[in-house]
């Protein structure tokens, strides 16, 4: 594999809109020869009757049908507001005409 020069580390951070101080490129480009390194051990490994997956562990989402319930704690709440307006909130005015 090809060595990732600090020059191209900065051409590249330039392009990404990236600030790298001058005296860090070398260690970026050492972490991204590393990671590149990484990535290459992982190309080796047999993948072929692994299925994709997004995640370890599969999630599943436990669902339940919505059920309508009455309330009766509305005017409880409209109490606890600063401001109230009949069966409403009042809150400040946030546009203008």
């Amino acid at each position: 594999m090809t060595r990732i020069t600090p020059e191209e580390v900065s051409k590249v951070s330039k392009l990404a809109r990236l600030e790298i101080p001058q005296d860090q490129v070398e260690i970026y480009a050492n972490q991204l020869e590393k990671i590149l390194e990484y990535v290459t051990q992982l190309e080796k490994i047999n993948t072929q009757d692994i299925p994709p997956t997004t995640r370890a562990v599969e999630v599943l989402n436990v669902l339940r049908e919505d059920e309508v319930e009455e309330s009766h704690i509305r005017e409880e709440l409209l109490d606890l507001a600063p401001n109230r307006e009949g069966d409403f909130f009042r809150v400040p005015k946030i546009l203008s005409n």
